[in-house]
């Protein structure tokens, strides 16, 4: 089953692109559109999902644009968090191990 996240409008740049943020998992994109369409990515997120935008200011009104197009419903999907920094003894072993973490000495 793929996660479909919901991209929201930021706002419209200087070249005539609109900016785009999905708040789960920080995907962030630039998209021109016709006569010359261009998508660019500003920050991938979380590649894995479906990603999509509409922009309709009634909640109910989106919902039904994305089952117009087979999306279903949309789903907010928190980030995950991020993994624990390793304590004392885990650096130990990794220095162990001849991980360095984060650039400096490990143990």
């Amino acid at each position: 089953m793929r996660v479909i996240h919901e991209m929201k409008f930021v706002a419209r740049l200087a070249s005539g692109a609109d900016e785009w943020s999905c708040p789960a998992c920080g995907r962030r994109v630039t998209l021109r559109r016709l006569p010359e369409p261009e998508l660019t990515v500003l920050d991938p997120g979380d590649e894995s999902a479906v990603h999509v935008g509409v922009i309709e200011p009634d909640a109910e009104r989106a919902a039904a644009a994305a089952e117009k197009y087979g999306l279903g419903p949309i789903q907010e999907i928190p980030r995950p968090p991020s993994p624990p920094t390793p304590d004392d003894a885990d650096r130990r072993w990794l220095a162990e191990i001849g991980i360095d973490w984060d650039g400096g000495a490990a143990a």
